[in-house]
């Protein structure tokens, strides 16, 4: 084999690769701002608008529900001669309409029958849906879907239906003309029932089982580990069985027909006449009548408050 002689021996110089540095540009210089940024602050620039906009809507649906109350009470401090005045201001003040109240119905009386009446009825139907709902919520037996069905249908059906086969037995019973017989077709809500098993079904089983082991029965089990883990959701309840029993007016009427000076529902339309209405005086009525409402919810509005924020924990 021919060797082939090697006769340039020069060193190779190696030279890296010339790099090109582009011009800055105008733009360069301005600061980059990053994607995740303008996100965020459109971000808090809709929820700002979103909060804006819930809080708007809050003020509207407060101003019109208390613009009637204050329109009440407007009225009722008007003199009798501008009851139907638009004016959104009374003036001159006048307590006339009250001092009309005050002479012509027993109006502490009334209010005090009135609370009576409304509080036996709560209490009534918050001891009855509180048994009830327990049975529904802890027990297990053949066809408790089905029965709970028929019992929340009985909601259902409008209370015309009711109401002479009602005023039928009353009379029998000859409960006319009495708190009794106020009292009586309204000792049951299928409402507070529902309620009370919606709040009792989220109570933790753990709880009863342990209750269980440690030998209370059912009874005893309900007073003393259910009740007391539920008294903002009984104080909600028992405020809105009382105000519902306050308000009605249709069922006291029935009962009271030829009385005007029991409750406090059937005195207020004594002010209302063939030869004019006074409604001066039914308005002013119908803001003393309100004071107790205003009372109770302004002393137990943290029970209710907690009681529809613990609802919505499960």
């Amino acid at each position: 084999m021919a060797l082939v002689p090697v006769t340039d021996l020069t060193p190779v110089r190696l030279t890296a690769p010339a790099v090109v540095v582009p011009a800055a540009s105008a733009s360069a210089s301005a600061p980059v701002v990053p994607a995740t940024s303008t996100e965020a602050a459109a971000t808090r620039a809709r929820r700002r608008l979103a909060t804006t906009i819930g809080h708007v809507v809050l003020i509207v649906v407060a101003v019109t529900s208390i613009f009637p109350i204050y329109w009440m009470f407007v009225t009722a401090f008007r003199q009798p001669a501008d009851a139907l005045s638009q004016t959104p201001f009374p003036w001159p003040i006048s307590l006339e309409s009250f001092v009309t109240v005050w002479q012509q119905i027993p109006i502490l009386g009334m209010i005090g029958n009135t609370f009576v009446m409304a509080f036996a009825v709560a209490a009534c139907q918050l001891v009855i849906a509180i048994l009830a709902a327990y049975g529904f919520a802890m027990w297990q037996f053949p066809g408790k879907s089905i029965l709970f069905l028929f019992f929340i249908g009985s909601w259902l059906v409008p209370f015309q239906v009711t109401m002479i086969p009602n005023y039928v037995l009353i009379s029998q019973l000859g409960l006319l003309g009495t708190i009794a017989g106020v009292i009586v077709p309204n000792l049951c809500s299928a409402f507070a029932v529902m309620l009370m098993r919606q709040h009792m079904q989220s109570f933790p089983r753990e709880l009863i089982d342990a209750a269980h082991m440690d030998g209370r029965n059912n009874f005893g089990i309900l007073v003393r580990v259910v009740l007391p883990n539920m008294k903002p959701a009984l104080a909600a309840l028992g405020i809105m069985l009382f105000i519902e029993a306050w308000n009605n007016y249709l069922w006291p009427s029935l009962i009271f027909q030829h009385q005007s000076d029991a409750l406090i529902q059937v005195g207020i339309r004594s002010f209302l006449g063939a030869e004019g209405d006074n409604w001066g005086a039914i308005m002013a009525a119908s803001g003393l009548a309100c004071l107790p409402i205003f009372l109770i919810y302004l002393f137990l509005q943290r029970y209710i408050v907690d009681a529809f924020v613990r609802s919505g924990l499960r």
